[in-house]
């Protein structure tokens, strides 16, 4: 009987040893890395539990074949700065989750992250594999933290890098000034810079003791181990915050920007990445004046690192992102600068180690188009999270079919 077990137990090890050795090859692609190989045609992308092992253009073999037929294969989009899986309607309170009123840096909405809401799907259609989303407003200009999810609509495994930026709103206010806001988040870098000075010179126990978890965010900021994400649209506010930079050495990410071309050559000397919308063409305040369609393409060219994202309500229009990327191009962005947008920019700002390009050892989060995605007549053919496909089906679908099939019942009924 034990020798039965054992040989059970070695038969389960070898198939489930064989199981997960299973690869998988999208062949014959034109595939856009969105790395420094940049475009490789007739190539294949051969995957292995979930991970690219090989991007090559010598003849595959693997125990699954996907014929791409000259079809366009790019890593999955990544969205980012929304509350996508934070909110359902936004006209009901109750489903809203990205914001807390006073919840300060700390606040990280990623807890209540659902990976079954219906604006997931949708996401899907578009190409997007990984999103950042991120609180939106707060009574302190630090309003909490970002956090990196997947769109495999799973439990348990969708969050996969929580708390890695610093998000902060500056600029203009309703009630006060710009003035005060920014001067708190100076002088809380500033306060939190000294009393790691002055633990470093003392030997008293009451300075060696553990830091609070706000404390630690605030280091991690200083040390440069944390991005800190600021939503600032004026250019003089965002000089500003190039001066707190150079003083601190935070990892400084300018998010909205819409006044940015005037000081396009001191963000890149800077070397401050952006975050905003292609779309983003009429000044709606007096911190976005030059407001341009050509913003993202001047920004390239000066060399400054851009990441696109949604103006707006984002969380439920990210699907739109590489209509956007499509605008960027026509309005002077690079076409790889725009792929890289979306892609492999977004990974490095919010230091994504495994997504954004199409790479040996990266996630197989890849995306296969019947032409150029950045056009809107193309479709999404087939589209994988950690090398598995999944389904590009939403509730807008599930509408559709249900309302417009023909049946003898009434409207809205199907057999």
């Amino acid at each position: 009987m034990k020798l039965f077990k054992q040989t059970l137990l070695a038969a389960a090890v070898l198939s489930s040893a064989g199981a997960m050795a299973q690869t998988t090859a999208i062949i014959n692609a034109q595939i856009h890395t969105a790395s420094e190989q940049g475009v490789i045609k007739n190539g294949s992308v051969i995957i292995e539990d979930g991970k690219i092992k090989a991007v090559t253009t010598d003849a595959a073999t693997a125990d699954v074949i996907i014929d791409a037929q000259g079809k366009i294969v790019t890593p999955g989009f990544i969205g980012s700065m929304n509350q996508l899986g934070l909110v359902e309607v936004g006209a009901v309170a109750s489903s809203r989750d990205g914001n807390e009123k006073k919840g300060g840096i700390t606040f990280d909405p990623s807890l209540a992250f659902n990976p079954k809401s219906t604006l997931i799907a949708y996401a899907r259609k578009g190409g997007i594999t990984r999103d950042v989303i991120a609180p939106s407003w707060g009574e302190s200009p630090f309003v909490g933290l970002s956090s990196t999810v997947n769109l495999s609509g799973e439990f348990g495994t969708s969050v996969v890098d929580s708390q890695n930026a610093i998000i902060v709103n500056l600029g203009g206010t309703k009630d006060g000034s710009r003035a005060a806001s920014l001067s708190e988040f100076i002088d809380t870098l500033e306060e939190q810079q000294t009393k790691i000075a002055k633990a470093k010179k003392s030997d008293k126990k009451d300075d060696k003791a553990e830091p609070s978890k706000k404390e630690k965010l605030l280091t991690a900021a200083l040390n440069g181990e944390k991005p800190v994400v600021v939503r600032v649209s004026r250019a003089q506010d965002m000089l500003e915050l190039i001066k707190v930079k150079a003083r601190f050495g935070i990892d400084l990410v300018i998010s909205g920007a819409e006044d940015a071309l005037p000081i396009k050559a001191e963000l890149a000397a800077a070397k401050v990445p952006v975050i905003l919308s292609a779309m983003a063409n009429l000044p709606g305040d007096f911190d976005s004046l030059n407001a341009s369609l050509e913003t993202a393409g001047e920004l390239e060219k000066a060399g400054v690192l851009v990441a696109l994202t949604i103006a707006g309500d984002s969380s439920h229009n990210v699907y739109q992102l590489r209509y956007d990327a499509g605008n960027a191009i026509a309005n002077g962005m690079s076409r790889e600068g725009a792929l890289k947008a979306i892609t492999s920019n977004v990974a490095d700002i919010f230091n994504i180690e495994d997504a954004g390009s199409i790479e040996v050892g990266n996630a197989a989060d890849l995306a296969v188009w019947s032409a150029d995605p950045f056009e809107f007549s193309t479709t999404l053919e087939k589209v994988m999270i950690n090398g598995v496909e999944v389904s590009t089906e939403s509730r807008h679908d599930k509408l559709r079919d249900r309302y417009m099939t023909e049946t003898n019942m009434p409207r809205a009924y199907t057999k």
